[in-house]
């Protein structure tokens, strides 16, 4: 709406008009982004040393309750949520803005904040409620609908002294009175928030919110919220029936439903005031028997609140994690920040090898610690009992009924601690894994307090982590039909070209004997039939991928045939590439039951890729060892007689695998390697591995290079 009244040119080129700050402009468009994220919000927060300081002191005050306090910008950014990010910030920077304004006895500040602030809250509770999908703008609303007051007391102190004086608590007396003055503060708010380029929904809002209550009716969802909290929000309000009306007709509200909303607001709006340093007056809260509530509901919407507030902001760590490594990072970090938890460490569920598999905090990430694998046929231990029970359990009360099995007394040492807390991670009905924290007696205690959100905490993780186990299987799946897809073809092709080779080849060899007394085009003749040979052996390379081979298996001595490899490999693979070798072979490795030469073939081409990825040189490193397994490991009761397997490593300090390569990195046909490559060698590996009842696996990051694992079965009588 063009704003054309003399008082607003008066007004544009006063020295004391309050401008919005930058930072306050950044953050709210990037909080609006959808790809903004927490790490551009946080890096905005922190160019901000103010606003840094208020987000933390909200983070660290009793709103939250946190046991720990939280000192990292980032991790204060993931609590508040980007809500509550934007929330204080508006809070801070309009505030700030109008700082050196002062009031009196006429014009009270204090109370003129809280009114602002009450609002604010309330109409953004107003806004979820009622699922209106711009919350912020509510509450932006909200806190500046009385903002024009402000104006005019800084701008024209004197005059607007005198209305206030002689209008006291008639609103409609102040409204004629700054009419006289050339604008109503309603107007002058709306005009300034123009000026300042914000949604002019917003200014509408504050524009309107003085109107008759039955032009309301017809105005958009977010005039009608602001209009509704800014009447209740009054310490005394005519026409309650009027509001209640319009509360009731145009929002679905009830009388009753708005006073608790309130009584929440009044919570959320003195803690932050308190948090932000915004001096307001909250003794002039409305005394109503139906605004008041008992201490004890109180303290529990505050707890309520405050496991929203945490709730939002973990998940989105979650959401943002991809990796099953990232989201123990996430789980972790989250233990520590909000229940200063420690000592940790989490079992993930193998249910092909029927374990539990232990997991810890390294410096470059999570990694598998083989020394904690635990049978789930150790029923008796507190992990498995944990995850059987659906339940957490404690190795203190467990004591006092029978002594801790020697596992649990193993973890317990481990973990530093005079006992242990497991808690199981389920997720979609689903056993997931186990959490175990190491805690003495006391610090269990203090635990349980936050029981409820510690709950609510590792649903949201366990569902991260069942996800992201969800998106492996149906990726090897898809692998697994590619593969068996393109196998069909291959066999196809090779019996398809076969058969024209054969005649050619035949009659070939008619015309030689038909012109060899003549001695003509013997020569030409040859080479024809040499090239037709290199294209057979070239189909034959072909159907090495599509077609199970039966294998002469014998016992193979990984190391020997490393070794032996290395005679071979050094000169012409990896000195003229500059590449250096490294082994780190276990001593007694057990010996495997596989096909040497199909073995060979697989270790020469990941040696092979290894040297040709590091173009200008770098290490690749080898590594044997043997894992143990349980006995009762396999999870049909039925071992087959293994009883462990050998690891072989393959690590490269190259420039990883591109993502689109890694998804189908095992499909024929596919390379990341320009020329004639043909793309065969790792489905070709991966064919012969499986065919070992093996596995192989392949970790690739941009930073860290590539590594390839193979995981080969031993042999009950072949362990060392």
């Amino acid at each position: 709406m063009p704003f054309e009244k003399p008082i607003f040119k008066q007004v544009s080129t006063l020295k004391n008009l309050p401008s919005l700050p930058h930072i306050l402009l950044k953050l709210l468009e990037a909080c609006n982004q959808d790809n903004g994220g927490l790490s551009k919000i946080s890096e905005i927060v922190h160019k901000d040393p103010s606003l840094s300081a208020k987000i933390l002191r909200l983070v660290n005050s009793a709103y939250f309750g946190l046991p720990q306090q939280v000192e990292d910008i980032r991790q204060a950014v993931v609590l508040v949520g980007i809500n509550g990010v934007k929330n204080v910030a508006i809070c801070a920077c309009v505030y700030e803005a109008f700082h050196k304004a002062r009031g009196n006895g006429v014009f009270d500040l204090k109370r003129f904040w809280w009114h602002s602030l009450r609002c604010a809250f309330l109409a953004k509770r107003i806004a979820e409620k009622i699922n209106y999908n711009q919350v912020d703008e509510a509450f932006l609303s909200g806190l500046l609908h009385d903002i024009g007051k402000l104006v005019f007391w800084v701008n024209f102190r004197k005059d607007y002294e005198a209305l206030l004086e002689s209008s006291k608590d008639h609103p409609e007396r102040l409204l004629e009175g700054e009419a006289r003055l050339g604008a109503t503060h309603c107007e002058i708010a709306a005009w300034l928030l123009e000026r300042w380029n914000l949604q002019s929904v917003v200014s509408d809002a504050i524009l309107y919110h003085h109107e008759p209550a039955s032009r309301i009716l017809n105005a958009l969802p977010l005039v009608q919220i602001v209009y509704v909290a800014h009447a209740i929000c009054q310490d005394s309000f005519s026409g309650r029936a009027e509001i209640l009306g319009i509360a009731q007709n145009a929002l679905g509200l009830d009388e009753e439903q708005l006073e608790t909303y309130l009584s929440e607001s009044d919570l959320e709006a003195s803690e932050v005031a308190r948090s932000l340093d915004i001096d307001v007056d909250i003794s002039e809260t409305p005394k109503s028997s139906n605004l008041e509530k008992d201490h004890k509901k109180r303290e529990a919407l505050v707890s309520e609140v405050k496991n929203v507030s945490l709730l939002v902001g973990t998940l989105q760590g979650f959401l943002e994690a991809e990796e099953q490594d990232n989201i123990l990072e996430v789980l972790s970090r989250g233990l520590k920040v909000l229940f200063d938890v420690k000592k940790s460490l989490f079992f993930i569920r193998d249910a092909e090898k029927g374990i539990l598999q232990g997991k810890i905090p390294r410096k470059e990430g999570f990694s598998v610690y083989h020394a904690l694998t635990v049978s789930l046929n150790m029923s008796d231990s507190l992990p498995v009992k944990t995850l059987i029970e659906e339940r957490a359990l404690d190795s203190f009360h467990s004591a006092e009924s029978s002594p801790p099995v020697i596992l649990d007394a193993q973890i317990t040492r481990f973990l530093g601690k005079e006992g242990i807390f497991c808690l199981p991670l389920i997720a979609q009905g689903e056993p997931v894994g186990v959490l175990v924290i190491g805690l003495d007696r006391a610090e269990l205690s203090h635990l349980s307090k936050y029981m409820k959100l510690l709950d609510i905490f590792l649903h949201n993780g366990a569902l991260a982590l069942r996800l992201e186990q969800l998106r492996r299987n149906r990726l090897q799946t898809i692998q697994s039909e590619r593969f068996g897809a393109s196998a069909n073809i291959a066999r196809r092709v090779v019996h398809e070209v076969n058969n024209p080779l054969g005649i050619i080849k035949n009659y070939l060899k008619i015309l030689g004997m038909k012109l060899a007394k003549q001695q003509v085009a013997q020569d030409e003749i040859r080479i024809i039939s040499e090239e037709i040979d290199r294209v057979a052996d070239i189909l034959r390379e072909l159907s090495d991928f599509s077609s199970k081979k039966v294998l002469k298996q014998e016992k193979v001595d990984v190391n020997s045939l490393l070794l032996d490899i290395l005679k071979i490999t050094r000169e012409s693979l990896v000195k003229d590439s500059k590449v250096e070798l490294q082994f780190d072979l276990e001593r007694a490795l057990p010996a495997v039951l596989a096909e040497k030469d199909g073995l060979k073939q697989v270790f020469i081409n990941l040696i092979k890729n290894a040297a040709e990825a590091m173009e200008r040189g770098g290490n690749l490193q080898i590594q044997t060892r043997y894992v143990p397994q349980p006995l009762e490991a396999h999870p049909s009761g039925d071992d087959n007689g293994y009883r462990g397997y050998v690891e072989i490593t393959f690590s490269d300090d190259g420039p990883g695998i591109p993502d689109e390569i890694k998804a189908k990195l095992f499909e024929p046909y596919v390379s990341s390697k320009e020329g004639a490559h043909s793309g065969l060698g790792l489905s070709v590996a991966h064919n012969i591995i499986q065919s070992l009842k093996g596995k192989i696996t392949c970790e690739t990051h941009g930073d860290t290079g590539t590594e390839f694992k193979i995981e080969l079965p031993v042999l009950s009588d072949q362990k060392p």
